[in-house]
């Protein structure tokens, strides 16, 4: 038997929420019953034609991120019943995100929404557009996706069967006291995106001037050398063990895979998978000092990164431990700077490649080594105010996980104002 709700609450379908809130179905709540969206073909976005909204375009979290973006070519009273209205909801209805939604905001702008979309249009005297946007990204509604998705074949929602889901349903002056909190909180997290994009194009730019000698550090003078990388450091392959023998693998030496450096960043400490010493005996890798910048020869092509403790890599992976003329921190913004260019000259089939001859041939300019670091100083010291803003962008999106599991099923309660008046919000009309 299920212990008693506190006093204040009662236990429902959808969980225990506050006795003054009500559980109603989507269906019950709205406006107007749910449309599918338009299949009509796409063209570059040119800004004459409305903007189409896929599946692909919209995020867990709810945001509108088009890539590229496409208009719908389609005649305009055709394209007018599709159009998507202050208020509307789109929901994926097919394939591997189903249950991702989005809220219409008309900074957007003109959107169509496309076949594989469901228009759900909630009455705003019933349920707040922005209220049921929150609790279409709560863990209880996923979850909900997950056992209502299930088919023989492709995942799926439809819209009977979304109209068919369970909302807790606060008085309104609540509904829109939590929208407005939580919509608070993700102008938060646009802005620290926003500051952190900002950033990172300063620090770009900075890389542009510093590694280049176009813009000099005070104090720093005279003529930059060009040289051979291959002159400049010792360049090593990796190599990897059968994965059939299973005594090569689990020992206490960190092996290193593309997948490894593309999560770890600059500094790598931690891998998924580790050799023994037999599995090091018998595979062409070699151990690695501290301080070896590793660059990826396949895949993520031109990804480097820099060992933070003795480790060993895969074949796809050079070790390339820097002379003593050659600052390591130098070398790694230089290799990561020039990136984009490497993937243009990448041996060219089924995927870009390059060798260990390709690297070694890499014409670096090279400044003096006290040079060489006041410029990876500068540099390190806008990854650590990036890191920071990363850190701080993380520790705010957590935040508002707790605060939705909290607001949106009624274990805080919000003060309602007594002046509350209805809004003409268009994020939340």
């Amino acid at each position: 038997m299920a212990p008693k709700a506190a006093t204040g609450y009662r236990r429902t379908d959808v969980g225990v929420i506050p006795e003054d809130w009500d559980v109603q179905s989507l269906t019950s709540t709205l406006a107007e019953p749910p449309g599918y969206g338009i299949n009509a073909p796409a063209v570059p976005f040119d800004g004459s034609l409305p903007s189409y909204i896929r599946i692909t375009d919209i995020g867990k979290d709810g945001r509108f991120r088009p890539a590229p973006r496409v208009s719908v070519k389609v005649n305009g009273a055709r394209a007018a019943r599709f159009l998507l209205r202050p208020g509307d909801l789109v929901f994926a209805r097919t394939g591997a995100s189903v249950g991702k939604s989005y809220l219409y905001d008309r900074r957007d702008g003109t959107l169509v929404f496309a076949g594989f979309l469901i228009r759900i249009a909630p009455n705003p005297s019933r349920l707040r557009p922005a209220f049921m946007s929150y609790y279409a990204q709560t863990q209880r509604y996923w979850d909900w996706v997950a056992d209502n998705s299930a088919r023989s074949g492709q995942p799926g929602v439809n819209a009977k069967e979304y109209g068919s889901l369970l909302v807790p349903v606060p008085p309104i002056p609540e509904q829109r006291a939590i929208a407005t909190v939580l919509s608070d909180v993700d102008e938060l997290i646009k802005s620290l995106e926003a500051l952190i994009a900002k950033k990172r194009a300063i620090k770009q730019a900075a890389m542009q001037e510093l590694l280049t000698g176009r813009t000099r550090l005070p104090g720093f003078g005279g003529e930059w050398e060009t040289k051979r990388l291959g002159a400049l450091a010792n360049v090593a392959s990796g190599g990897t063990p059968p994965t059939s023998v299973a005594a090569y693998y689990g020992g206490g030496i960190p092996w290193v895979a593309i997948s490894d450096m593309t999560a770890s960043g600059k500094l790598i400490t931690d891998t998924e998978r580790s050799l023994s010493h037999l599995g090091l005996e018998n595979s062409a890798a070699h151990l690695l000092p501290v301080g070896t910048v590793l660059y990826a020869m396949y895949a993520s092509l031109g990804e480097c990164s820099i060992a933070g403790r003795p480790l060993c890599t895969s074949q796809a992976i050079l070790g390339i431990q820097p002379f003593q003329v050659l600052s390591r921190d130098f070398l790694y913004y230089w290799l990561s700077w020039i990136k984009d260019k490497v993937k243009m000259i990448g041996q060219h089939g089924a995927q870009a490649n390059l060798n260990k001859g390709m690297v070694q041939d890499f014409q670096l300019p090279l400044p003096p080594l006290p040079e060489q670091r006041a410029i990876a100083t500068i540099l390190s010291d806008m990854d650590a105010e990036i890191a920071a803003l990363e850190r701080r962008l993380d520790k705010t999106r957590a935040i508002k996980q707790g605060m939705m599991q909290q607001l949106l099923t009624g274990s805080i309660r919000l003060p309602i104002p007594d002046d509350d008046t209805e809004d003409d919000d268009a994020h939340d009309a």
